[in-house]
């Protein structure tokens, strides 16, 4: 588990970590939902094709907005983007905790180092 800092606004880390995990849950509750109350149970109708457009789509318009330094935008794009990834690791019957445990695992390692164990298997 990653070392508790303080944001900028005074949170913790682990109070935003719990926002992540209260969205996850929220997303997850949707699958199967009525269709016509939920933008999330229709994106679990359409499909993990769909689903996976939507993560480039949100993906690329946050490359965007970084690439022209768009700070507003950046922090909007972002948003976007954890939401719809949710949603794929949902779809897929991913748990946020089996993506934190491989941030783990990776915690300390030098990117170069990583990168090159990834495809040396």
């Amino acid at each position: 588990m990653p070392v508790l800092r303080s944001d900028c606004n005074g949170g913790s880390m682990s109070t935003q970590t719990e926002t992540l995990d209260r969205l996850f849950a929220t997303i997850s509750a949707r699958k199967g939902a009525d269709v016509d109350s939920s933008y999330t149970a229709r994106l679990f109708a359409k499909g993990p094709t769909k689903i996976a457009q939507k993560v480039g789509e949100e993906g690329v318009e946050l490359a965007l907005a970084g690439a022209l330094k768009n700070r507003d935008e950046i922090i909007s794009e972002s948003a976007d983007l954890f939401y719809h990834m949710f949603v794929l690791w949902a779809d897929a019957g991913v748990e946020p905790a089996e993506i934190y445990a491989k941030l783990a695992e990776r915690e300390g390692l030098s990117g170069l180092d990583e990168k090159a164990a990834r495809s040396k298997g």
